[in-house]
């Protein structure tokens, strides 16, 4: 059996500690590999590592930083496939949904190698009598990010690459569910001439992820995950006097006009409530049908959905592979019981899905439900599976209020061929990221990611210019130089003359 290490200073680094996880195969069930699952003193280690580190690499100019991101980026591009079939052995997700997950943290590489023009500050001359002022942003030391399993390319890049570009070092603790991509990075990342120490990858549970919390060392916290766990991180980490964010859960709505080009919508909704198996923070779960279109939605979706093709990742015929884990996949099948238990009308139901040759993988088929209430628990929390509940509005305000009623504010979407429509729902939507006829609305890597309400705790969204802001402090320089200056003490605030 593989045993999966953590990497450190630049090489595989054992650790103390003698706990191990499980990693599976989705596709088959089988047990694949064992991780170390770190200590709080291997944490500890790790960190001093990056600590020492950053003295030098922070001293690096932008342009040297670039340069090496510029080398990791091609190694990337080099290497995209055996990363994707990394990503595919450990999530289940289908290769081309993977090739697409890890090009989107590509992007970010992208965005991080242009590093020397985003750090530039500002300089105003002369806002006093031969005074100058100028503002700065310097690296705030070492970072951490800690990440979930559904996206392990691509939710980490939202991370390391930012923070390493502005001078910072970074502790990664990815999912101990899918570890070995974000590890593969690291090597890579070493291997384009990144200094030992400025990455490093701890893989843990919660004896790390507290450690991370308690450390005075690490300077920030990135995250991303559930909300429970989002609350918690948020709040210990402020107690730790640690800048953060957290991104949380979605309920993503979906709301379907009845002006809408329809056959774009349901191809919408279906790529995003049951792509990547719905393992999706952005995920489409819930479509808001409006007026009369229900009927003739849940009529479409139903052949949809009934014909959706699952199967293993690698397969090239498969639109959806497996979920995650057997736990994940027992919590699924779980809400879909719930579900029927409420009252909801299951009118597709992929429980008992069985493929030949693969019986004990994680798989379930697509699920849907119609004429699902505001008050079943199946629409108030998030599932994190294929399965997707349709709900009935009145009219377009109604359809509003929904969306703005729900604890989360992630993303959200909306159909129609009506631009005052779209205007108006683009502004009054108290949502983090909104699509018009655009079904996941997750920005570029120049633009920033995160939502509002509960699926975000702290000030600034990831990757774009908000990351570049959280990774970095503001200190604003004011200067005389005293050629024949000549002055009294003075006691008042002081004021530009």
């Amino acid at each position: 059996m593989e045993l999966i290490e953590h990497y450190v200073g630049g090489k595989k680094f054992s650790g103390g500690s003698k706990k191990t996880g499980k990693v599976f195969n989705p596709a088959t069930g089988e047990q694949s590999a064992e991780v170390k699952l770190a200590s709080k003193s291997d944490l500890d280690d790790a960190v001093k590592i990056a600590n020492k580190a950053f003295v030098e690499w922070s001293n690096k100019p932008p342009l040297y930083r670039a340069r090496i991101l510029f080398k990791f980026k091609e190694l990337i591009e080099k290497y995209s496939d055996e990363l994707t079939k990394i990503i595919v052995a450990e999530h289940g997700k289908v290769y081309e949904d993977a090739k697409g997950s890890l090009t989107r943290g590509l992007e970010v590489v992208e965005f991080a190698c242009g590093i020397p023009q985003l750090l530039k500050g500002e300089f105003t001359e002369n806002v006093g009598t031969n005074v100058d002022s100028w503002s700065l942003r310097q690296p705030l030391g070492v970072c951490a990010g800690i990440t979930p399993f559904n996206f392990p390319a691509m939710v980490p890049m939202w991370m390391f690459p930012i923070a390493i570009a502005c001078g910072n070092t970074f502790i990664l603790k990815p999912s101990e569910k899918d570890p070995s991509c974000s590890l593969r990075l690291a090597e890579l990342f070493s291997e384009a001439g990144l200094p030992d120490g400025v990455l490093n990858i701890v893989n843990g549970d919660k004896e790390s992820v507290d450690a991370i919390i308690e450390n005075k060392d690490i300077a920030a916290v990135s995250f991303v995950g559930s909300t429970p766990i989002a609350k918690y991180i948020y709040e210990n980490c402020a107690k730790n006097e640690k800048r953060v964010q957290a991104l949380g859960g979605a309920k993503n709505h979906c709301v379907v006009m009845p002006d809408c080009d329809l056959d774009q919508a349901v191809n919408g909704l279906m790529g995003a409530a049951y792509g990547s198996a719905g393992e999706r923070c952005m995920a489409q779960s819930v479509a808001v049908a409006v007026g009369d279109i229900g009927d003739k939605l849940v009529k479409n979706l139903i052949k949809k959905v009934e014909a959706l093709k699952v199967g293993p990742g690698m397969d090239k015929k498969s639109e959806m592979g497996p979920l995650v884990t057997k736990q994940h996949l027992e919590k699924v099948k779980g809400y879909v019981d719930l579900g029927v238990k409420e009252g909801a009308k299951l009118v597709v139901d992929g429980r008992n899905l069985k493929l030949q040759g693969y019986e004990k993988g994680f798989y379930i088929g697509g699920c849907l439900f119609d004429h699902v209430k505001k008050n079943m628990r199946i629409y108030k929390e998030e599932i994190f599976g294929p399965v997707l509940s349709v709900i009935r509005a009145k009219n377009f305000d109604e359809a509003l209020d929904l969306v703005n009623s729900h604890e989360y504010g992630n993303g959200v979407s909306i159909f129609t061929r009506d631009g005052d429509t779209g205007r108006t729902f683009s502004s009054k939507a108290k949502i983090g990221m909104v699509g018009i006829n655009i079904p996941i609305p997750v920005p570029m890597a120049f633009h920033s990611f995160g939502g509002w309400k509960r699926s975000l705790f702290g000030d600034q969204h990831m990757h774009g210019p908000e990351g570049v802001r959280f990774y970095t402090k503001l200190k604003t320089i004011t200067s005389r130089w005293p050629s024949g200056f000549k002055s009294n003490p003075e006691f008042i605030m002081p004021t530009m003359k």
